[in-house]
């Protein structure tokens, strides 16, 4: 991470926002909160870590990261 105020500081957090609003959000319209609430949670729990590869983890997806590489 950077120094405070420093371009960098939110940069992992401004991709994932980018990644979640071209790739779920930008295809749905909500009528409550609670559903986009909903939609958010789903994309995380269902796609984003058991399924979708990352390319700073090798293009391996979070969960199978985690398999070939557990913390000790």
């Amino acid at each position: 991470m950077s120094a405070q105020g420093h371009c960098y500081d939110n940069a992992a957090m401004e991709s994932f926002w980018s990644t979640l609003k071209t790739e779920w959000l930008h295809q749905q319209t909500f009528q409550t909160r609670q559903q986009a609430h909903s939609a958010i949670f789903d994309y995380i729990e269902t796609f984003y870590n058991p399924k979708r590869l990352h390319s700073a983890l090798g293009y391996q997806s979070p969960v199978d990261f985690e398999k070939l590489n557990p913390h000790d």
